[in-house]
């Protein structure tokens, strides 16, 4: 397999990347065959994974546009992946140019890639570390050196949390991540579930095979256990929802001639919580 020039040296090119499959459903072209096959084996069972992540973008900037109109301009998004167009960073400084944004992701494309597309803006940061180790995250210098933790700032869980097992822990992480934020923080949160998928659990269960033989399981919790990540966060209207349904752009009837939303884009939920 030829390694392509933007791959960094040391990764193995052979093994499926979440990060990178993600990519693949979006659109992006920094993924190889490996991924590109396990995204078609889970498309196989679910054909509509690519609209989940269109609508899963979607919510993300709605999120981040309504963060800068609270008055939050500090970004924290842990599991970031690859930048594509509409990223938190392009979001956030069009909203407001002095926002700052911090992106923490544990995959070394992404964190490449993150590296040389945000190269020489001062307002923005990247993270190489797990979600699985809050302290590495706090710790890191790039928290330190962009953000104020004492003042508000959005943290941007945005489907990653459902790639962490309850073995490792993923509520005392948001916790631990939750206490060291200000009083007024954000928490802008997206997770997958068998709830609103178009499909059969049996059918889902298939695609969920795909991700757990890649050895990345995916972890389909329920609208409640989904909730409880929000705890010490107060749930904004209107609560947590498909992600379609979460401050719409579009409000009212459907224009002449256009298309309802695709019923795949309806499957898992999203929320924003404040710090209480």
């Amino acid at each position: 397999m030829e390694r392509p020039a933007w791959a960094p040296p040391g990764i193995d090119i052979s093994v499926p990347s979440v990060s990178r499959i993600y990519d693949y459903y979006l659109g992006g072209s920094h993924n190889f065959e490996v991924d590109r096959q396990a995204a078609r084996r889970a498309m196989e069972f679910m054909p509509g994974l690519p609209k989940i992540m269109q609508a899963n973008r979607a919510f993300m900037r709605r999120a981040v546009r309504h963060a800068v109109a609270e008055g939050v301009t500090q970004f924290l998004d842990i599991g970031s992946g690859i930048p594509t167009f509409g990223n938190v960073h392009e979001v956030a400084h069009a909203a407001s140019p002095e926002a700052r944004v911090v992106y923490v992701d544990h995959d070394p494309v992404a964190v490449a890639h993150s590296q040389a597309v945000l190269a020489g803006d001062e307002r923005t940061g990247v993270v190489s570390a797990d979600l699985r180790k809050p302290q590495d995250i706090l710790a890191a210098p790039e928290i330190a050196g962009l953000l104020d933790l004492d003042r508000p700032v959005a943290l941007l869980l945005v489907a990653v949390l459902h790639f962490l097992e309850d073995t490792d822990e993923p509520y005392a992480a948001v916790a631990r991540l939750r206490d060291a934020l200000a009083p007024g923080s954000l928490l802008i949160l997206t997770h997958a579930s068998y709830e609103g998928i178009p499909l059969s659990e049996e059918v889902t269960d298939g695609m969920v095979g795909v991700y757990r033989d890649i050895r990345n399981p995916l972890v389909m919790r329920s609208h409640d256990r989904i909730s409880g990540f929000f705890d010490g966060f107060e749930l904004l209207e209107p609560g947590l929802v498909s992600m379609p349904d979460w401050r719409p752009d579009r409000t009212g009837p459907l224009a002449d001639g256009e298309a309802p939303e695709d019923p795949y884009a309806f499957s898992g939920y999203g929320g924003v919580g404040r710090k209480t």
